[in-house]
């Protein structure tokens, strides 16, 4: 799409801020008028705007597509969204275990049951853990207490969680990021234990490497968003 504006600006509305291209406000895909909740969210996305050549690239601009996401989705299938993360705790990453090789199965001892201890003790829940290749089934009251935990966050919240989540593939670990207990690079160096572990013995594979920076760059995207809402 050719830009069509040439000057973009943040202003004050009720409780959040608007931004606006040559005065006239920013709309989402679903034609809703782009509300953000805090300024410094407001100026990420008006920067992502300015920064715009002779054409608007959407691909680039990441905090506009997590607001648009908020209010065109989110808000409208909470129920939807709170289900579709919650349930990353039937199947999380770090409930499932290697059975071999000896040295795999201790980093991953060693890695991942801090954040499982860490996640009992806050939630009130322990979740399951198995090796090999059997599932397992988490306790229904496990699963409620999860769900109701992402329940409790807003509709910009829940659009960053379900990034999180998606990208590391354990919900345990994307809350224990939101929750500030641990940093972002602890826990995606945790979600791709086991790949790093397989790499150092038979090589990279390039689609997987292209794969995992894309995630990556989803992930951090997905922190600064978290960044933008958490300062005013």
């Amino acid at each position: 799409m050719k830009k069509f504006y040439k000057t973009v600006s943040v202003e004050a509305a009720g409780n959040g801020y608007v931004i606006t291209l040559d005065g006239r406000l920013v709309k989402t895909p679903g034609r809703a008028t782009l509300v953000l909740p805090t300024q410094a969210m407001a100026e990420a996305i008006a920067a992502e705007w300015r920064a715009q050549e002779e054409t608007v690239q959407p691909d680039t601009m990441h905090q506009t597509r997590f607001a648009n996401t908020a209010l065109d989705r989110v808000t409208k299938h909470h129920d939807a969204v709170v289900g579709e993360i919650a349930g990353f705790a039937g199947t999380d990453l770090l409930c499932y275990r290697a059975a071999e090789p000896a040295e795999l199965v201790e980093m991953q001892q060693e890695v991942w049951d801090p954040y499982l201890k860490w996640a009992a003790e806050r939630y009130g829940v322990a979740l399951e853990v198995t090796s090999g290749i059997m599932p397992v089934r988490q306790d229904a009251e496990a699963l409620e207490k999860y769900a109701a935990v992402v329940r409790g966050y807003n509709a910009f919240e829940l659009t960053a969680l379900h990034a999180v989540t998606s990208a590391l593939g354990s919900l345990v670990l994307a809350l224990a990021f939101l929750e500030d207990h641990s940093p972002l690079d602890a826990v995606w160096r945790a979600s791709i234990l086991d790949a790093v572990h397989q790499e150092s013995n038979w090589g990279t594979d390039w689609e997987v490497e292209e794969k995992r920076e894309k995630l990556h760059g989803e992930l951090v995207a997905a922190a600064e968003f978290i960044s933008h809402l958490r300062n005013k």
